[in-house]
């Protein structure tokens, strides 16, 4: 097809204005817009997607609509905010929704844990459940979601100073877990600390493989050597020291790398076979197929054309994956309409 010079001065002032066609590459489809930084979305058992955006938000949607739960005074300086969300094991019976998110305590900035009750259309907080952590304008970290035996797994990022990353006396740099309480397990690596892996940079996403205790995490490298982890308890993943699927005896190597770099953020496992990742810098969400053993085998592009993607998570049939966008996070375009959740159900690719 040719195209007429009034055409391609079109399309050239489209490229260079950041506009993105919305179905570049398969079936996904806008279910909710009008939203500000995506950063996480929840699904409960009744069918309730719950949704934190970045400023502060948190919001509930049904099929009859959107209803603010409450606006958090949270602090937002570049990838600071409100970010993490998971809802507890029986939340149904309980309530509790757990959110990790920016705040300033003693005059200075740190990213905490809170424990809020869900009571109709609002939310309370009941206590503060993990602090202590350093928050920057960058590498925050902040994803929640439970692991095996319903501890509450936390990644946090190296708040921008990579020395953290190996020092046990800091929370920065790991994945911390603990009880649904607050109170750390006894089988932790070190029964006094919540520290049960060290030496990551900015882990952005969270997942625990189904019918396994596996929990794999995905983490942003530097200029090189994005990565997806899986944790063992206790083992040191070696930022700043090494990077990437090193080979390196005293760290853990990566399972998986990319370079040039791609920001990868939230994960979620389709099944036992099947994981995936969104990216914010590359904005397309891939497909990582897994050996019996989970081991990644291959990486495929599934999605693309919608800025850039943060959170994704499972549907609650199980079929498609609900996924958000975060195009008004200062390094997005945003168009019309953004941000948004979208829906895309693999088998209509």
């Amino acid at each position: 097809m040719k195209l007429g010079r009034f055409s391609l001065v079109v399309v050239v002032i489209l490229l260079l204005s950041g506009f993105y066609p919305l179905q570049a590459m398969s079936s996904g489809e806008t279910v909710i817009t009008g939203l500000d930084t995506v950063w996480e979305v929840v699904w409960d058992d009744e069918g309730a997607l719950y949704i934190t955006e970045r400023p502060g938000r948190v919001s509930r949607w049904t099929e009859e609509g959107l209803v603010e739960l409450a606006q958090l005074d949270v602090v937002e300086r570049g990838e600071s905010g409100l970010m993490g969300m998971t809802l507890d094991p029986e939340f149904q019976e309980n309530s509790f929704m757990y959110l990790c998110y920016t705040t300033r305590r003693n005059a200075r900035l740190e990213n905490v844990v809170g424990r809020f009750r869900v009571r109709g259309d609002e939310i309370i907080q009941d206590k503060v459940i993990l602090d202590g952590m350093k928050a920057s304008f960058i590498h925050d970290g902040c994803r929640l979601a439970f692991g095996p035996e319903e501890k509450l797994l936390v990644t946090m990022g190296d708040s921008a100073r990579a020395s953290l990353s190996q020092d046990p006396g800091s929370f920065n740099g790991k994945v911390l877990r603990i009880n649904r309480d607050g109170t750390i397990p006894g089988d932790n690596p070190n029964p006094n600390s919540p520290v049960f892996t060290l030496g990551h940079r900015n882990p952005q996403g969270l997942a625990v493989r189904p019918g396994t205790s596996q929990i794999y995490i995905s983490e942003h490298g530097p200029d090189t050597d994005d990565e997806i982890n899986r944790l063992i308890s206790g083992e040191n993943y070696g930022w700043p020291e090494v990077k990437g699927m090193s080979d390196a005896k005293e760290y853990e190597p990566a399972l998986w790398d990319w370079t040039p770099t791609i920001a990868p953020a939230g994960i979620a496992f389709l099944d036992a076979q099947t994981l995936y990742l969104a990216t914010l810098k590359e904005s397309k969400l891939h497909r990582l197929k897994l050996s019996p053993d989970g081991e990644i085998t291959e990486d495929e592009i599934v999605l693309s054309g919608f800025g850039r993607l943060r959170a994704v998570t499972l549907g609650p049939r199980g079929k498609c994956l609900y996924i958000g966008t975060s195009n008004r996070d200062g390094r997005g375009r945003p168009r019309k309409n953004d941000d948004r959740v979208l829906k895309y159900c693999p088998e209509e690719k």
